[in-house]
């Protein structure tokens, strides 16, 4: 499953030279994706199995896996960005939303089957929350842990993407 959103933004630049106008119409698109990937579901009487297969299914390399449980209720996890790193988050058991942010636009995706992943992007805030009773949240993550590759506060991810002056959450 694939879902995108197009932001169509416009600049229009004018040019002096020898008494000549030049005049450029620049054009870009912002595109903010939200990919779930299906893995594969081996049904069976005795119980179901699914697998993940790094570059395979995951479109990474993976470097490291963590798992979040036992959540309280009303928390919240997450609330930061990554400059390098990507992950692919799956509900092991039990669900939660996951909301998005390039910057541009704000999506939130509800994670509930263990045979789906969200795949999120460098430079993109992710928070988690609304965690059901024994939910389990297995994250892959395409680097090792590095203190500097996390952005913690929200004006800060906004100027490193290039969105300075832009209001915060």
């Amino acid at each position: 499953m694939f879902a995108a959103l197009f932001l169509l933004r416009c600049y229009q630049i004018n040019i002096v030279f020898n008494d000549i106008i030049l005049c450029f119409v620049c054009r870009y698109i912002i595109i903010m994706k939200i990919r779930i990937i299906d893995l594969p579901k081996i049904t069976d009487p005795r119980g179901n199995l699914t697998f993940a297969e790094a570059r395979a299914m995951v479109p990474f390399d993976i470097k490291r896996a963590y798992w979040v449980y036992d959540v309280p209720g009303g928390e919240s996890r997450g609330g930061h960005a990554h400059k390098r790193l990507q992950q692919f988050v799956v509900a092991l058991s039990g669900s939660f939303h996951v909301t998005l942010d390039d910057g541009y636009e704000r999506q939130t995706v509800l994670l509930n089957h263990p045979w789906q992943g969200l795949l999120i992007d460098v430079n993109t805030w992710r928070t988690l929350d609304d965690f059901s009773s024994g939910a389990v949240c297995l994250v892959l993550a395409s680097e090792h842990y590095e203190e500097d590759d996390y952005i913690y506060d929200y004006d800060e991810f906004l100027a490193y993407i290039g969105r300075d002056g832009v209001t915060g959450k």
